[in-house]
């Protein structure tokens, strides 16, 4: 089969590879239809992740079922799923509690296992890695397109929005215009926040917040983006969604923080280790620092129902559709910031 491969930074390939297999009793086999290049990736392209060359690409994986293992229960072939981008097992104590991320018997996609940047991957723990997607959604496009980002983006920046306490009547600042600052704009709407204030950079980004339900954009960077939100919110937010992973983009949430609010951060802090946490500020302000890796198989549930319902659609955070032989362009594109984020459509 054909996949993408990493070989160096910069250089990422797609390849013929061996076929996946079932290689545990819990096992399922995914034929991928769609999966996605993430903002995460560019970490390992850039060369600031260490990664081996060789190592499989993609953690967002949608597909159909092809085979499944002697103890996997809840599916069966020919059956389309999507999972997440952890793999859990849905029984652990971690998984009980909500927070996949941490399953006892958990992994990961892609590195040295399959990734979903490929036409198939071996599912371990299928039965509770592998969501089923109900059969009123087949044949339809826009619907599955629209589902598709609850393998990530969506549960991540709605996992922002969770970890700040966004609720109800609440005025929040998301930092980042990447895929998940705007699925956080989109999931901060959807909780009910009467004001969404949006800081980034690309004007173009800012205005599709502004689609999602952001009511203000802050676009001016350093000090004069941190003044700006502070007036506008009378000395901080309340609720701030911190979704790059950068030292600086923690120390703006920091910033915009209203004593005693909640700071919900997601983004990926490769690079950030080294740029210091203002701890003495924090602890000054009793403001709470919360979140981290997005569980994001605990909020697949609630999200497809909306995504069914037709009351979410997070899918235009998509602005390039390509084909697997692609993927390196789809890097390239993302690299570039020609693209916030890509689909692979097979």
């Amino acid at each position: 089969m054909r996949a993408a491969v990493f070989h160096e930074p910069g250089d990422i390939r797609v390849e013929d590879v061996p076929d996946p297999s079932i290689e545990a009793p819990t096992d399922a086999i995914l034929r991928i239809t769609r999966t996605a290049i993430c903002g995460s990736d560019l970490w390992f392209y850039r060369g600031h992740r260490d990664y081996e060359a060789g190592w499989r690409t993609g953690h967002e994986p949608m597909g159909v079922v092809e085979d499944v293992g002697s103890e996997v229960r809840s599916l069966e072939p020919g059956d389309r799923v999507l999972a997440p981008f952890a793999i859990s097992d849905g029984t652990c104590e971690f998984c009980r509690q909500g927070l996949h991320t941490s399953c006892v018997h958990g992994n990961v996609w892609a590195a040295e296992h399959d990734g979903a940047q490929g036409e198939a991957v071996r599912a371990p723990q299928a039965d509770g890695t592998l969501v089923k997607i109900p059969e009123r959604a087949e044949g339809d496009a826009s619907l599955l397109r629209a589902l598709f980002p609850l393998t990530d983006v969506m549960g991540t920046g709605h996992h922002a929005a969770v970890s700040a306490g966004v609720e109800a009547g609440s005025t929040c600042v998301v930092v980042g215009d990447g895929a998940v600052g705007l699925c956080a704009v989109l999931a901060a709407q959807r909780l009910g926040a009467e004001r969404i204030i949006a800081m980034g950079h690309h004007e173009e980004r800012l205005e599709k917040a502004r689609g999602f339900g952001a009511t203000d954009i802050v676009s001016s960077r350093g000090e004069e983006a941190v003044e700006a939100v502070r007036e506008m919110t009378r000395g901080g937010a309340r609720h701030v969604m911190e979704c790059v992973g950068a030292a600086s983009a923690i120390e703006t949430a920091i910033s915009v923080c209203r004593p005693g609010g909640t700071i919900g951060y997601v983004g990926v802090p490769f690079g950030a280790e080294d740029g210091g946490l203002d701890m003495f500020r924090l602890f000054r302000e009793n403001i709470t620092l919360q979140g981290g890796i997005a569980p994001v198989r605990a909020y697949i549930p609630e999200l497809m129902d909306d995504v069914l319902d037709g009351t979410l659609d997070p899918s235009p955070v998509f602005d390039k559709t390509i084909g697997l032989e692609e993927v390196p362009d789809g890097y390239a594109a993302m690299d570039e910031r020609e693209s916030i984020k890509v689909m692979v459509e097979l």
